[in-house]
């Protein structure tokens, strides 16, 4: 990160030819005179209407402004109904607006003080010419950041490689965080620990990365109290609600709930053996990890044809969401033993509607360091 700046000036525009159609945003960082470029923003963004691409055109000007490490930020732009939002005077009843606004507001809420500003088009040709570059399918800018900070690819996108057919329809995996025997690293599966004070700060700092990633359309949670309170936090900072899906619920352990790795194998020893390497094989009184993947197998169907096309957080727990890691990667069921997945950790899964999947991320946590 650059030395912090005491304040930048950014401009943001987007438009769509169609409204909507061919869409793209600029975005420039001026230094608090405006006699300085600092950093620049475009992109093209396929179909989408000119409020969308007007958001996409603040928020990228705000994460230019935070990767340059300003502490106070003076927003201008053309559009009225993004100013107004942003500013509080105008209430946001539009759904596609509600996660964009969503967004610039947790990315805001990192600096000292963000003011808005409404200015005709004729002082906003910077961010305009950006913006039509775009439009024009000209390739994605980027100058001047101070530290490059990758995200996901959009929802839309998909590997040149895939020969794939339809939208995407994107989870964004969440696990639960800390309890109480996560500490102590015994099994956990249908016991209902709660969050300990760390398990409700990591499920606060993902709340805000998913804020960040945005355009969430649905939040799915497990029934189990750890991982509701953690999706929560995550309606709390999008504004979705949560729905509970049974399915999304951890293994049960049966009568090793409660208990570490060696106690169970002094326990059982020889049924634990057999346990760590197969997946046919439930612990006593408990359910097989062939079990949950048929259940998630039905969540996984359930968010196709439900919610295709759209952005889906599903948070709940280490196994069901190695499984749809694992469906989605096509392996075999020796993956949930090689695989580590930490505490309030995000992964992303993009689905197609031919089967094919694209696994974008796997294991995030550096927002919980951040």
């Amino acid at each position: 990160m650059s030395p912090q700046l005491d304040s930048v000036l950014v401009e943001a525009d987007g438009g769509s030819r169609g409204n909507p159609g061919p869409a793209g945003y600029g975005a420039v960082v001026w230094d608090a005179a405006r006699s300085t470029v600092l950093a620049e923003r475009r992109e093209h963004l396929g179909v989408v209407t000119n409020n969308v691409a007007e958001y996409r055109g603040l928020i990228a000007g705000l994460e230019a402004a935070r990767e340059l490490g300003a502490s106070r930020v003076s927003v201008r732009m053309d559009s009225k109904l993004v100013v107004e939002q942003m500013s509080g005077r105008w209430k946001v009843k539009h759904p596609d607006m509600i996660p964009l606004r969503a967004r610039a507001a947790a990315i805001a809420d990192t600096f000292d003080d963000v003011q808005y500003a409404w200015i005709p088009r004729a002082e906003n040709s910077h961010a305009d010419r950006l913006a039509n570059q775009a439009m024009d399918g000209e390739d994605a800018l980027l100058t001047g950041a101070a530290e490059v900070v990758s995200a996901p690819a959009p929802v839309s996108e998909r590997p040149a490689w895939q020969s794939v057919s339809g939208a995407a329809t994107r989870t964004i995996l969440l696990r639960h965080g800390q309890t109480a025997l996560s500490v102590d690293r015994r099994y956990s599966g249908r016991g209902n620990p709660e969050l300990t004070e760390l398990g409700r700060a990591q499920a606060a700092a993902a709340a805000q990365r998913v804020a960040l990633l945005g355009g969430v359309d649905v939040v799915l949670s497990s029934p189990l109290g750890r991982a509701r309170d953690t999706a929560e936090a995550v309606s709390r900072a999008i504004d979705v609600p949560v729905t509970v899906v049974e399915d999304l619920t951890e293994t049960d352990f049966g009568e090793w709930e409660g208990l570490t790795f060696l106690e169970a194998t002094e326990r059982d020893p020889e049924l634990h053996r057999r346990w760590m390497g197969d997946t046919s094989v439930a612990p006593p009184g408990g359910e097989s990890f062939d079990a949950v993947r048929e259940r998630v197998r039905r969540v996984r169907e359930h968010i196709a044809t439900e919610y295709a096309g759209k952005t889906v957080v599903v948070v709940s727990h280490v196994t069901p969401i190695k499984t749809l890691l694992q469906l989605g990667l096509d392996v075999g069921p020796s993956i949930l033993y090689r695989m580590h997945l930490d505490l309030a950790s995000i992964s992303i899964v993009d689905w197609f509607d031919d089967d094919a999947a694209s696994v974008r991320l796997v294991n995030d946590t550096s927002f919980l360091w951040a």
